[in-house]
């Protein structure tokens, strides 16, 4: 079976497992974070790859259980940094989640909250 996630071509998506070991990286998040797509970071701790302020920023996420949320611009695009934790089927910690995505300097946005209420 093909793997849908290699087919986000601006998408960079990049799990970890429970330790911070990298379980998963789809072929955006490859070219991104290792520049060649028949390299990978499956295996390695996640804390390798980050300085201490990110280090640090990772472990609140996995202390709190909550996403850290923002936006870059980085080579000219503006891209949306989505982290998260995720869960197993019992609802134990499973581990973390990256998604990176680019996004329009400008772009529109719908209020469906008062699209309702109309």
């Amino acid at each position: 079976m093909e793997n849908w996630a290699d087919g986000l071509n601006e998408v960079a998506i990049t799990v970890t497992d429970e330790n911070g070991i990298f379980i998963d990286m789809n072929t955006h998040s490859k070219r991104v974070n290792l520049k060649d797509v028949n390299k990978t970071a499956v295996g390695q701790d996640i804390k390798g790859c980050h300085n201490e302020r990110s280090n640090k920023i990772i472990q609140h996420i996995i202390d709190s259980k909550t996403p850290n949320v923002y936006t870059i611009t980085k080579k000219g695009q503006k891209k949306l940094i989505y982290q998260t934790p995720w869960f197993k089927d019992d609802g134990s910690f499973g581990g973390l989640v990256e998604i990176s995505l680019v996004i329009p300097e400008q772009m529109p946005h719908y209020d469906r909250d008062a699209q309702k209420k109309a």
